[in-house]
């Protein structure tokens, strides 16, 4: 492996120091059309290898932007499918790091073929091992596919591109009037990167996820917990409306590991670990509070079709790695517009398919207003979850009790449209009504609420459950 490319210097920086093994350094481009034998082809531009991070193995591919800038041929392609065979036969995550200028014209079919047949491998290890991505450079077309078949995507925010069309071949578009290949798009408007930053920092970020993934499906992520199992959360109501930030409050060591947190931001969905055990968390969110407690942004209490999509994906990525799920819940509805109508109904249907279709612990703990629908589609009882947990305050029922009496009561008079609200939120909207019909399995104080999570995570650990018999749903 040359010591000076960049290419491999992304692979120095990622992995445990001096834990890299390379393979397959000598393989070079067997096409020799178009005057490619008379062009030097060092490991035909792909450096694969294995390593580990953070003292568990990785199997690594960074391209090489210097060779040939980085196209796929078809040697290149084996290369990294080679990879994934390796990993799938140990179990070991595959992480890629892209700069390429796409496919190889030179190797023309060659080249395609080699393409499927690495989108092939992809298919197969999905849900089997975790399988991440950096954008360091170009990343287009065909490898855009690549990029977003992988669980994960990692974008450098200067020289990243990633694209399936180039912006300037958009009718009426140019990179200046909208660069949809730039890391701010892809981040914000399509939600195909998880994370964007600076080199060194999305590396560190690779790092930091790879060590809260199991390394595959059948390897469990516990760990050793140095945190108080008992920890009360003092004042943790105070961050019932930034969730990102209540769920660093309640982790062991105030780590969560936010993934896609520029998308749909009113969704938030990341990694925490509780008792040293891995687990994925869904919740809602009304605001955004900085590092001094102000609110910087606010958003609906209501479902959005990104926001769904977005939590299905988790949902689905963590029930095929059994990472148990837990959703803080505060929704009051569907987002109400032209453009989400259209998406909404699917998006929402989708993620309760996600709930419910789950076999792994799921625990949800509604810290706010649970209303109607969106409610249910939120991990409710009804939909699968295991143990449900409320704040006193929380309300759970079809809509808000002053609107419900107007509805029943329209056109009775002011008076009794109030008196009937009142009745309406004791007997229908209370977190106590909702327990007493078992809907509710405890309603405990806020600051209690990671002694809880972690109590249910460990009479949960055994769970199992039967499902039909099926080959795979279709919502």
């Amino acid at each position: 492996m040359s010591i000076t490319s960049k290419a491999s210097q992304r692979i120095t920086a990622l992995l445990d120091d001096n834990s890299f093994v390379e393979i397959g350094a000598l393989v070079t481009a067997r096409a020799t059309d178009f005057d490619l034998k008379h062009t030097d082809t060092p490991s035909d531009g792909v450096i694969t290898g294995y390593g580990s991070i953070g003292g568990s193995p990785v199997y690594v591919y960074s391209q090489d932007a210097s060779v040939l800038n980085g196209t796929v041929g078809e040697m290149h392609a084996k290369k990294i499918a080679n990879i994934y065979d390796l990993a799938l036969k140990t179990g070991t995550p595959v992480i890629g790091l892209l700069d390429s200028a796409g496919l190889r014209l030179q190797e023309s079919t060659d080249a395609l073929n080699a393409f499927g047949e690495l989108y092939k491998k992809q298919a197969l290890a999905s849900g089997v091992i975790p399988q991440l991505t950096g954008v360091f450079g170009g990343c287009g077309g065909g490898l855009a596919v690549l990029s977003a078949m992988s669980d994960f995507t990692f974008m450098e925010e200067k020289s990243g591109r990633l694209f399936v069309n180039s912006p300037n071949a958009l009718a009426g578009n140019t990179t200046a009037k909208c660069d949809t290949s730039a890391a701010d798009f892809q981040c914000k408007k399509t939600g195909n990167v998880d994370v964007a930053g600076t080199e060194e920092d999305i590396l560190a970020q690779i790092r930091l996820l790879v060590s809260m993934l199991p390394a595959n499906n059948t390897e469990d992520t516990l760990r050793e917990c140095e945190d108080d199992l008992n920890r009360v959360c003092a004042g943790l109501e105070g961050y019932a409306g930034d969730t990102g930030a209540m769920l660093s409050v309640i982790a062991d060591g105030n780590l969560f590991v936010e993934v896609k947190k520029d998308y749909a931001p009113e969704m938030v969905t990341g990694f925490i670990k509780l008792d040293g055990q891995t687990v994925g968390a869904v919740a809602n969110r009304s605001e955004k509070l900085d590092e001094e407690g102000n609110v910087t942004e606010k958003y609906e209490t209501a479902l959005s079709p990104n926001g769904c999509e977005k939590a299905t994906e988790f949902v689905k990525f963590c029930d095929a790695f059994n990472i148990p799920v837990i959703t803080i819940t505060n929704v009051t509805g569907f987002r109400a517009c032209e453009c989400c109508e259209s998406r909404i109904a699917k998006a929402a249907a989708s993620l309760t398919y996600a709930f419910a279709d789950a076999i792994v612990p799921k625990i949800n703990v509604v810290i706010g207003k649970a209303y109607g629908t969106a409610y249910t589609v939120m991990n409710s009882k009804a939909t699968g979850a295991d143990i449900t947990i409320a704040w006193p305050g929380a309300e759970i029922g079809c809509m808000d009790a002053k609107l419900a009496a107007k509805i029943m009561y329209e056109g009775q008079g002011a008076d009794l449209i109030g008196q009937k609200a009142v009745e309406y939120a004791q007997l229908q909207n209370s977190v106590t009504s909702a327990a007493r019909r078992g809907y509710v399995d405890q309603i405990i104080e806020p600051a209690d609420t990671r002694k809880y999570l972690i109590g249910a995570l460990e009479m949960l650990f055994t769970k199992r459950e039967e499902r039909p018999s099926k080959k795979h749903g279709t919502v």
